[in-house]
C-alpha cells in the first residue's frame, strides 16, 4: 500500500522544496502582497451602512406644516418668518395661515404696503401707523386680509430676540385666482418658514422702502388739515414745526392727529430732527446719526430698523438712559410704547442746558415745582424736571402743561403737545424758537 504513495509523497515534497527555495524571490515577494490585507482597511475599517460623520442629523426648528397646495402664488410672503399654523377652510370658506417672524412690525408693515403697491394690488384697508393693523387687498376678484401684530417674547433665550411678530393671512380658497402650483420650498436647507413666491417681474422690490440711512433727511414743508383741531395756543407751535418740515408721520398723511398719543419712536425722530433744524448753522450743537457699523444699543432697535440711526444716535450722545450712558437695565428702547411726561422732560432738557444736570432729590422738587406727586418721578428724572424749572417761562413743563400741581409723571403725551415742547431750544434769553428758525431759513 505504501509503495503505492510513494510518487505522491516525492512529488509533494519536490514542491515543497521548490517553494522553499523561492521564497526569498521576486516571484514570491509579488505573490505574497497580492495575497495581503488592504493597510486602508486595517487603519480605517468600515463598518456596515451609512458613516456616522455622514449622517444628517433633522433639524429641531424646521417645520413641519406645509402650506395648501392651492396657495395662491400671487400673494407675498414675508420670507423671514416662519409657519406655525394652517387652519382650514371655515364656514365662510376661508383659510387662515399663521406665521411668527423675530423682525419688527413696521418692518413687515412696510414690506406688505410695498409689495402690494409694486404688483397693483387694491388696498382696501391699510394700518394707520407701522405698529400693528391689518391689510385688506384685492386683485383680480382674490380678497386677502393680512393682519400684522407685535409681540412680546417673556421668556427668551440668551440669543433670542425680545420681541417677536404675529401675521395672520386670510383668503378665500375657491378664488378664481388660486393657483394649483404649490409654492416652492428655499433652495437653502438652513432656511425655516415660507419663501416669496417666484415671479418673472423683475420690477418687484424683496426690502422694505424704508431703510436706515446715516444722511440727514432733507426737510421739506408739511402741511396738515386739522390743526385747528388742537388747543389754540398750540397752535403755532404745531404751524411753525410743519413749516420746517420736522413733524415727519409714517405712513405719509396729512391729518396730523393733535390728540393721538405719541410714540418713544415718534418723539425721538422729531426731536433730532428738529433740534438739527433749529440749529441748521451751528453743526456743533447737531445731533449725529449712528453709522449702520455701529453696535446696536437696543435689543429692538437693530441696524435695518428704519429709525436706528436716530435712536442709536441719541443713544450715543447720551441723551437716553442706556447701557452705554451707565442704565444697565435699559436694553430695550421699546420704540412703540406711549412716551410718557417725565420721559418728554428727560430726552428734552439736556438740549436746553446744554450742560450736566444739577443734582436733585425729591424734596428739591417738591420745594420748586409743588409736585403733590413729585414721589411718583423716576429718580433718573428729577434732575431733569428740577433743571427744567430753573428754566423760568421758557420751562418745557410750564410751556406745555401749563400751571400745575399734578405733574403725573407716567401720563402718555400727545403729538400736541410734543410739539410744543419741540418748538424752543435753549434757556431764557439764550435759544431758539421754531419762529425764528424759518426766518433764519428764509
Amino acid at each position: 500500500m505504501f509503495s503505492r504513495n510513494y510518487p505522491a509523497v516525492f512529488l509533494s515534497f519536490a514542491v515543497l522544496l521548490s517553494l522553499t527555495a523561492c521564497a526569498n524571490s521576486q516571484s514570491a515577494k509579488n505573490l505574497e502582497q497580492s495575497l495581503a490585507a488592504d493597510p486602508q482597511l486595517q487603519n480605517n475599517p468600515v463598518p456596515f451602512g451609512k458613516p456616522q460623520s455622514q449622517q444628517t442629523t433633522p433639524n429641531p426648528n424646521t417645520s413641519t406644516i406645509k402650506l395648501p397646495a392651492d396657495f395662491p402664488a400671487d400673494i407675498p410672503i414675508y420670507p423671514n418668518a416662519k409657519l406655525e399654523e394652517v387652519t382650514p377652510a371655515n364656514s365662510e370658506n376661508k383659510i387662515s395661515i399663521r406665521w411668527q417672524s423675530a423682525d419688527p412690525s413696521n418692518i413687515i408693515t412696510s414690506f406688505y404696503r410695498q409689495q402690494f403697491q409694486a404688483k397693483n394690488w387694491q388696498i382696501v384697508q391699510q394700518p394707520q401707523d407701522d405698529v400693528d393693523g391689518t391689510f385688506s387687498a384685492k386683485r383680480n376678484d382674490l380678497l386677502i386680509n393680512v393682519t400684522i401684530k407685535p409681540q412680546t417674547v417673556t421668556k427668551a433665550e440668551p440669543n433670542q430676540p425680545q420681541t417677536a411678530t404675529k401675521l395672520l393671512i386670510e383668503y378665500s380658497s375657491n378664488s378664481p385666482t388660486t393657483s394649483t402650483n404649490p409654492v416652492t420650498p428655499s433652495d437653502n436647507p438652513e432656511f425655516i418658514g415660507p419663501v416669496l413666491p417666484k415671479t418673472d417681474n423683475t420690477n418687484v422690490v424683496t426690502q422694505p422702502t424704508l431703510q436706515p440711512t446715516t444722511q440727514p433727511e432733507t426737510l421739506t414743508t408739511q402741511e396738515f388739515t386739522d390743526i385747528q383741531k388742537a388747543p389754540p395756543e398750540w397752535r403755532s407751535h404745531i404751524q411753525d414745526l410743519a413749516t420746517l418740515g420736522v413733524l415727519s408721520i409714517e405712513p405719509k398723511t396729512n391729518e396730523f392727529l393733535p390728540d393721538k398719543i405719541i410714540t418713544r419712536r415718534e418723539y425721538a425722530r422729531w426731536l433730532v430732527a428738529a433740534n438739527n433744524a433749529m440749529y441748521a448753522n451751528n453743526p456743533a450743537k447737531q445731533i449725529r446719526l449712528a453709522s449702520s457699523s455701529t453696535q446696536p444699543a437696543f435689543r429692538d432697535i437693530l441696524t435695518k430698523d428704519p429709525d436706528f440711526p436716530v435712536i442709536q444716535g441719541l443713544a450715543e450722545a447720551g441723551l437716553i438712559p442706556s447701557a452705554l450712558s451707565g442704565d444697565a437695565t435699559a436694553v430695550l428702547f421699546r420704540p412703540d410704547a406711549p412716551l410718557t411726561r417725565e420721559q418728554l422732560i428727560l430726552w428734552k432738557v439736556p438740549l436746553d442746558t446744554r450742560q450736566a444736570l444739577p443734582a436733585a432729590n425729591l424734596e428739591a422738587v417738591k420745594q420748586t415745582w409743588g409736585f403733590q406727586d413729585a414721589g411718583s418721578i423716576e429718580p433718573k428724572a428729577l434732575k431733569a424736571v428740577l433743571a427744567d424749572f430753573q428754566n423760568a417761562e421758557q420751562s418745557n413743563i410750564r410751556r406745555v402743561f401749563g400751571y400745575t400741581t399734578l405733574f403725573q409723571p407716567k401720563k402718555p403725551v400727545t403729538r400736541a403737545e410734543a410739539s410744543s415742547a419741540l418748538w424752543y431750544f435753549g434757556t431764557q434769553g439764550e435759544g431758539i424758537s421754531a419762529t425764528e428758525a424759518l426766518k433764519l431759513k428764509r
